[in-house]
């Protein structure tokens, strides 16, 4: 019998009910008590789900309250000092509250710190918050959390699979505290940290725990020999644990590390064969025969509607050869994707027709196994057959394909991708018209969205507020911010963005090409959610998007207003993409789309345009060898979209929570006038790479942690730029927070503005 089973699935609910339960604790609405009751409720109705799709295992520990590798930093007792949670520690019980803090600086209970680094959790959209290592630390067993999960599930009848990120994996997304030297070597921690692992599986094993995921997703990434050499170490010391594991790569293919990985002394491996088919083939002639080959073949990145008449025939060699060793399951994490398609009953017929989510990928992957055995009922018989007859249906539709569009892309020469004048002949010509000074201050975009904001949205969606009146209400809005940010200061303001829902869901609303869901949510990080459009077709900018809003922002004030537009690059890697041409067509199509926009937006007398591309450097391939190729588009489109306007005009980007040292090269080569990025969290060390790079254009490195609700000092944010200025001359440093404010509430935003706009006012005073 082929097991089915998948690697992990969302814990958000299908109505967002964990983002909720979870903020109303942080308000003091609910207690933890109730908190977790919620909690315990989305784990059971989710391995529920599994089971009635009738997968063999449910995965038990891809439930996190904020994030999962967080949640092994607690189990490694990998709590950093300015916590306080030592005593926690030594007790093996870090209080939910203490990761609440890690992850976000503050909690119901404890003193507020400084938040943990955030970044990008592989080419994922997801966010993990980033572990913090030393020289000599010291882990121990500090959470119970994950066995009373099993408990749970084995209480309700359930057989149990334990998914555990990997203890290499897990080094490999830390980070050495910047005290603890270049030269830090993170694998010298392994065996401390392989002390906490074997306790932990000693333990599942006691519960009645026969397989345990360990997610190693770091195998599909070049890594170093003495990595190679680890992974060896490692998993030798954790075969005499008395479980079986399954090793688990995702989101590409193992490449030169598969030799490495089908020697490891484990019970099963776990392939991605979405991302990388062609490795089926080789990992099947070198797998051991007695091991078990977990094979991804549902797409856990993607909303498409899986073909599995096709499926059927190519992994028939692969059941012919492993027999009952053959495991179906989803390519990685169903985390990335919505959670049920039942729920859009408002969605298109036929677009709907061609998509799955997470639940119906969940009878994908039965569906699959009891194919391939043979054993399918006539239920998943005729899902087959509706499964073909869709995918041709959308081979076929019309829509999908716009003659205007290929001549357009046809018609795209050098010239349109670069801008009329270097950098330093367009700073002199901006500054002359714009007439800022030193250490000029601007925010990222949004301001706080409040209550009366997404009541009036709400309202004006169901058709209960008039068009007219709704709009209305965005431009008293409007008005206010940007009254305030005359009365902070802010040298260079944004008009707040009150109409916009989501930065990606807004502009998609306004391009044919992509749908929405009403309910498609997909966790970002913490309680943040996004719902990403479903890009299905060729892109076209029927009308001007924004200018009207940004038009009516500049006449209320005499200082430049700055118009705010997401990249192409953005506007792709933050939508469920067409899979039926190469991702690089389909954004130059969104760039063509947005250079319209920003050449409209020129001619209604805005001075300063903003192209966010914070989904930049997360669309690099795992391997680096193949990032130039990526590269070079990426940076293609960016300047195809900013290179219609005169020297005269602005161009900013914006970037947040990923490294981008390794490609400066490619972020110079945007050739934007002003680069804003994240800094605070990482204290400026993303400025490290200007060491080594003179960087040629404006910069602001961001001094206010936007996602802590902690309001930065004058002070801390004043040395946070003077390690700035040791890097970039003070002529090129602006002053801005590292993202937008939407999440944030007005109480915290204008002390924190205060506070930067005065330290800038110091800044000019020292450098002046």
């Amino acid at each position: 019998m082929t097991l089915a089973h998948v690697i992990g699935y969302p814990r958000i609910g299908a109505d967002r009910e964990l983002k909720r339960a979870t903020e109303a604790y942080w308000q003091g609405d609910i207690d933890q008590q109730a908190l977790e009751a919620i909690g315990r409720d989305l784990r059971l109705a989710n391995w529920a789900a599994q089971r009635e799709a009738g997968l063999d295992l449910v995965t038990v520990g891809d439930f996190a309250f904020y994030d999962q590798v967080l949640d092994v930093s607690v189990l490694l007792g990998a709590v950093p000092a300015r916590f306080g949670a030592e005593e926690e520690v030594a007790r093996g019980e870090v209080a939910l509250d203490t990761a609440f803090r890690m992850a976000r600086g503050r909690a119901p209970s404890g003193e507020p710190a400084a938040a943990c680094e955030m970044t990008k959790y592989f080419d994922t959209n997801y966010h993990y918050l980033v572990p913090e290592l030393r020289p000599g630390q010291r882990f121990r067993l500090a959470s119970s959390r994950l066995f009373d999960q099993v408990d749970e599930a084995r209480s309700a009848g359930h057989p149990v699979k334990v998914a555990l990120t990997g203890p290499l994996t897990w080094l490999w997304l830390g980070k050495g505290r910047s005290d603890a030297g270049d030269d830090f070597d993170r694998l010298a921690l392994l065996d401390g940290v392989l002390d906490v692992y074997v306790e932990v599986l000693q333990r599942l094993a006691g519960q009645g725990v026969e397989w345990v995921q360990l997610d190693e997703t770091a195998l599909v990434q070049d890594l170093p020999l003495a990595w190679r050499q680890a992974f060896e170490r490692a998993y030798h010391r954790l075969q005499a644990a008395p479980v079986r594991l399954l090793l688990a790569s995702c989101f590409g293919g193992l490449g030169d590390n598969l030799s490495l990985a089908v020697g490891l002394p484990v019970e099963g491996l776990h392939i991605d064969v979405v991302r990388a088919p062609a490795q089926l083939e080789a990992v099947l002639d070198r797998l051991l025969p007695h091991k078990v080959l977990s094979v991804g073949a549902i797409d856990g990145r993607n909303v498409w509607r899986a073909d599995l008449a096709l499926l059927r025939e190519r992994l028939a060699t692969a059941r012919m050869r492993l027999g009952e060793r053959l495991w179906i399951a989803t390519s990685c994490s169903l985390l990335h994707v919505p959670v049920d398609l039942a729920a859009e009953t408002t969605l298109d017929a036929e677009l709907g027709s061609w998509l799955a989510f997470a639940r119906q990928k969940l009878d994908e992957t039965a569906a699959l196994a009891r194919l391939l055995d043979g054993r399918a009922t006539a239920a998943e018989r005729d899902r087959v057959e509706a499964a073909s007859r869709a995918l041709q249906s959308r081979r076929e539709a019309p829509r999908l394909h716009r003659p205007e569009v290929a001549e357009r892309m046809a018609g795209i020469t050098a010239a349109d991708i670069r801008r009329r004048s270097p950098f330093a002949e367009r700073a002199v010509a901006q500054q002359r018209h714009l007439a800022l000074p030193l250490f000029p201050t601007t925010t990222i975009g949004s301001f706080p969205q409040t209550a009366e904001i997404r009541a009036d949205r709400r309202a004006f969606k169901a058709g209960e507020l008039s068009c007219e009146a709704y709009e209305a209400r965005m431009r008293e809005e409007i008005a206010r911010v940007v009254a305030r940010q005359e009365a902070l200061g802010i040298d260079m303001p944004v008009h707040g963005e009150p109409e916009r829902n989501d930065m990606v869901e807004y502009f998609g609303e306004q391009l044919d090409g992509y749908a929405f869901t009403r309910f498609g949510w997909v966790q970002s990080y913490g309680t943040r959610c996004v719902k990403p459009p479903i890009l299905f077709g060729d892109v076209v900018r029927p009308a001007a998007m924004t200018v009207r809003w940004s038009e009516y922002a500049q006449s209320l004030t005499a200082r430049p207003m700055k118009g705010m537009l997401t990249g192409p690059v953005t506007l792709l890697q933050w939508s469920f993409v067409r899979d039926d041409q190469p991702r690089e067509t389909t954004c130059r199509q969104i760039a063509l789309a947005l250079r319209d926009e920003v050449v409209d937006l020129e001619a209604a007398g805005i001075r300063a345009i903003q192209i966010d591309e914070p989904a930049l450097r997360e669309g690099l391939p795992l391997r680096r060898a193949e990032w130039q190729g990526y590269l070079d588009w990426a940076v293609e489109c960016f300047r195809l979209a900013a290179s219609g306007v005169r020297d005269e005009t602005q161009i900013h980007t914006h970037m947040c929570y990923s490294e981008f040292n390794d490609i400066i090269e490619s972020i110079a080569a945007l050739d934007a006038d002003v680069i804003t990025i994240e800094t605070s969290r990482s204290a400026m060390e993303l400025l490290d790479a200007f060491q080594d790079f003179a960087y040629p254009n404006a910069i602001g490195p961001g001094v206010y942690d936007i996602h802590s609700p902690n309001i930065p000092e004058v002070a801390w944010m004043v040395a946070l730029m003077e390690k700035a200025a040791e890097r970039i001359p003070v002529e090129r440093l602006w002053v801005n927070p590292d993202c937008g404010l939407k999440t944030r509430g007005w109480a915290e935003v204008e002390p924190a503005l205060a506070n930067m706009v005065e330290a800038a006012r110091e800044l000019r005073r020292r450098h002046g």
